[in-house]
């Protein structure tokens, strides 16, 4: 694990390095805030369904090539506690059995989530086109009670390519994830990734779709597999609206959710 740990850190860090010669046109710099709602449900593989609300607060700031993000979520749970809800690993948890005949109350559980925090570099914006190549680390905090998360640190790193072709813009994404692991529930580490694209309406709406795709972290434990369309709108001068669905297609996604999420910067 921690040479695992070490190799993701060293190869971002020397990506930036042969990266901090790139020449930016403009130094901007901007901050911003994003408060979000989502409502997810599934069985993850369970007999019953568990019914998951997160109300995340995210800030971030811009400078440059440079962007740093902070997100502290608030969950609240509905179910049998059997599904770990925090973090970006969603699913069975250490104590979940499907051969179970034991009866678990529902009951609802709620409170901080995992914090995560991530870095990302641009490591090539386009001039005359809507392109880039973004290199980001990310770092999840196991702040969550055992109730809702791991009580484990998470660390991944991931690439972010997209290029516009006329008023539509496909994009790609991949990613490697050293998932924290501990006696009671022994997760392995993940690749994982995303292909989407988006079309602009006009300047200040736009729609776009996404498919995303997570390896099993686990020999018994599901991998995910989910679809999200999503709308965006610019509802002010520099406020900005977004709204989605999601589908899931693999025991470790949620059957179904919604979401909508609104962004202010200054």
């Amino acid at each position: 694990m921690k040479c695992q740990t070490k190799w993701i850190a060293c190869m971002l860090a020397a990506t930036i390095e042969l990266a901090a010669g790139a020449t930016h046109a403009e130094e901007d710099r901007y901050a911003g805030l994003i408060a979000g709602y989502e409502h997810t449900s599934g069985t993850y593989g369970t007999a019953s369904t568990t019914d998951i609300v997160t109300i995340p607060v995210t800030a971030f700031y811009t400078t440059g090539p440079w962007s740093l993000k902070l997100t502290v979520p608030y969950l609240q749970v509905t179910g049998d506690g059997e599904v770990i809800a925090s973090g970006g690993y969603r699913g069975k948890g250490a104590n979940s059995s499907t051969t179970t005949t034991v009866s678990r109350r529902r009951t609802t559980q709620s409170g901080l989530g995992d914090v995560v925090s991530m870095l990302t570099y641009n490591l090539y914006s386009g001039e005359e086109q809507v392109s880039g190549i973004d290199l980001s680390g990310r770092v999840k905090f196991g702040t969550a009670s055992t109730a809702l998360g791991t009580g484990q640190n998470d660390y991944a790193v991931q690439m972010f390519a997209y290029r516009g072709i006329g008023d539509f813009v496909p994009n790609v994404m991949f990613g490697y994830e050293v998932l924290g692991s501990s006696p009671q529930l022994v997760l392995n580490n993940v690749y994982y990734g995303a292909v989407g694209s988006s079309y602009n309406f006009n300047t200040k709406t736009s729609m776009g779709v996404e498919y995303k795709y997570v390896q099993k972290p686990s020999a018994i434990l599901s991998e995910q597999r989910q679809a999200t369309l999503y709308a965006s709108r610019q509802i002010g001068t520099s406020v900005y609206l977004r709204g989605y669905l999601l589908k899931g297609y693999a025991a470790g996604s949620p059957d179904s959710g919604f979401g909508c999420m609104v962004s202010s910067m200054f």
